[in-house]
């Protein structure tokens, strides 16, 4: 017979009659399923990839990504790493878009670094990029370095300076008012590259000495440049000293220079030209002088443009006559122009003068059918006509209205409603346009905000001019002396004495500040 028996702890012992018994350990069937699984395979660590081989950055990638970029530091990264690639040389093209960044930025001493990069190169490099250099340079009011780009030209790109680049460096002193680097650089150019000027250069000082007023020098370097077939007077001459005749109001000389021009020397002239004309003879007060001008241009096949008419048009508005500026308006219209801003806003001009409003609200709407949209200018005009002509609540009612429409307005706007709801004394809503005008960052005339500030004390409204001082005060208004008398003396008479002392403490703490 068998035995079996179970113990905790313990071994399990089976005996039989024939055999010895046998020991067997206790196993749990918790640890008899563990068994029986699979073992877990232990976790191995990924294998390591190979690792990626770079990505080659070409000169028009390079170009590409400094462009895209506005730091300089990372400009300069991007220089040097395309630079450290195998097979890898700068070119005219990289070093460029490099510089040309640099200098937006105002990073002249990155500048002046890779230049001297430039120096090592075996690549060809063209003047272009001195040019860029010196406009930039002279944008910074930094002119000296203008000639010293100019200068460095010839050891870099190994050529000597065109004259484009010579006309590029003295255009650039000329525009920004340093006659005398002007023509000591024009001096030094002629002996170190025994230059000969052009037309193009001679044009520079024409301009410089009309800009200027001086007519006799002017016409003494047309003079000089008639003596050299390579300088001789041409269109842009004979346009600069016409204008030049005409700002000084010598109009009869301009006619006849402008005679000289086509009749002598066979220049035909363009729209431009015709332009400087007309608006001289507008200016003058001569517009019959201006429409023969006009008459003359279609006879001689020169299709007057926009500028031509919109000229003649703000000539007959100076004068009033808006019966033919109208007439000049349609002329355009008939004539297949598209009208643009100037036109719309010269006649809306001419017509509010003329106390048509409605008649040019109705063409401000025609503006914005054909998409020509009207700037802060058209709609200034608009809100002056308004006020002038006695709507002025039409007025603050556009004032409130275009904003959400999109309209930008400026400070003018503003202050042209509130100088009229002054006028009309409604004190109400100039304290609530000053409000509105102080959340906007802009500040009403200095005249305007004593006359307010008075109006409301002389009207006991004295809570609504502390508050108007307060507001002006803090956006860097300082009252004149009366007003501040003025203000104290209605709210001691109002017993208002905390208010009184209150109102002053910080009106004190904000002049300080």
């Amino acid at each position: 017979m068998h035995s079996f028996r179970i113990s905790v702890g313990r071994t399990r012992r089976f005996s039989t009659s024939s055999k010895e018994p046998s020991v067997v350990p206790f196993i749990s069937p918790l640890h008899y399923i563990r068994a029986r699984a699979p073992k877990p395979e232990p976790p191995t660590e990924p294998s390591p990839e190979p690792p990626k081989k770079s990505k080659y950055i070409s000169h028009e990638s390079a170009i590409t990504m400094i462009k895209r970029e506005k730091d300089p530091h990372r400009i300069l990264k991007i220089f040097n790493m395309v630079a450290n690639q195998r097979g890898f040389s700068h070119n005219h093209s990289t070093y460029a878009v490099t510089l040309h960044k640099l200098a937006r930025l105002k990073k002249f001493e990155d500048v002046d670094s890779v230049l001297h990069q430039m120096t090592y190169e075996t690549c060809k490099f063209h003047e272009s990029i001195f040019l860029d250099l010196m406009t930039n340079f002279s944008k910074s009011s930094h002119h000296k370095r203008v000639i010293e780009m100019f200068n460095t030209i010839q050891p870099i790109v190994r050529e000597k300076p065109s004259l484009k680049a010579v006309s590029t460096c003295l255009n650039l002193l000329v525009e920004s008012g340093q006659v005398d680097l002007a023509r000591n650089f024009l001096v030094h150019a002629k002996k170190t590259l025994d230059l000969h000027p052009n037309t193009c250069i001679f044009n520079i000082l024409v301009k410089n000495h009309c800009k200027n007023g001086n007519l006799d020098s002017a016409f003494e370097v047309a003079n000089e440049m008639k003596l050299n077939e390579i300088s001789y007077p041409n269109l842009i001459t004979y346009s600069t000293l016409m204008e030049g005749l005409c700002a000084k109001g010598r109009l009869e000389e301009a006619i006849n220079l402008f005679e000289e021009m086509v009749s002598k020397n066979q220049i035909v002239p363009d729209a431009l030209t015709y332009n400087i004309l007309i608006n001289g003879f507008c200016r003058g007060g001569k517009v019959d002088r201006a429409m023969k001008i006009i008459d003359f241009m279609k006879k001689n096949g020169c299709n007057p443009n926009i500028f031509n008419y919109s000229s003649l048009m703000n000539g007959f508005c100076k004068e009033g006559n808006l019966l033919e500026a109208k007439r000049v308006f349609n002329e355009m219209k008939d004539a297949g122009l598209r009208l643009d801003k100037v036109s719309y806003t010269t006649l809306i001009n001419c017509l509010c003068r003329a106390g048509e409003i409605n008649e040019a609200i109705g063409f401000l709407k025609e503006m914005e059918l054909q998409n020509c949209k009207g700037d802060t200018i058209t709609y200034n005009i608009i809100l002056t006509g308004l006020c002038r002509y006695d709507r002025t609540y039409e007025a603050v009612q556009m004032l409130e209205r275009l904003p959400y429409e999109g309209v930008y307005l400026d400070k003018s706007s503003y202050r042209i409603v509130l100088n009229s709801v002054i006028k009309i004394g409604d004190l109400q809503k100039a304290t609530g346009l000053v409000r509105v005008m102080a959340s906007r960052g802009f500040i009403p005339h200095f005249a305007t905000s004593n006359e307010l500030l008075v109006n409301l004390c002389e009207d006991g409204r004295v809570a609504d001019a502390a508050m108007v001082l307060s507001l002006l005060v803090q956006m860097g208004f300082n009252p004149e002396f009366g007003v501040w008398n003025r203000l104290i003396e209605v709210m001691c008479r109002e017993r208002r004495l905390l208010d009184t002392f209150e109102l002053l403490d910080v009106l004190i703490k904000d002049i300080e500040l």
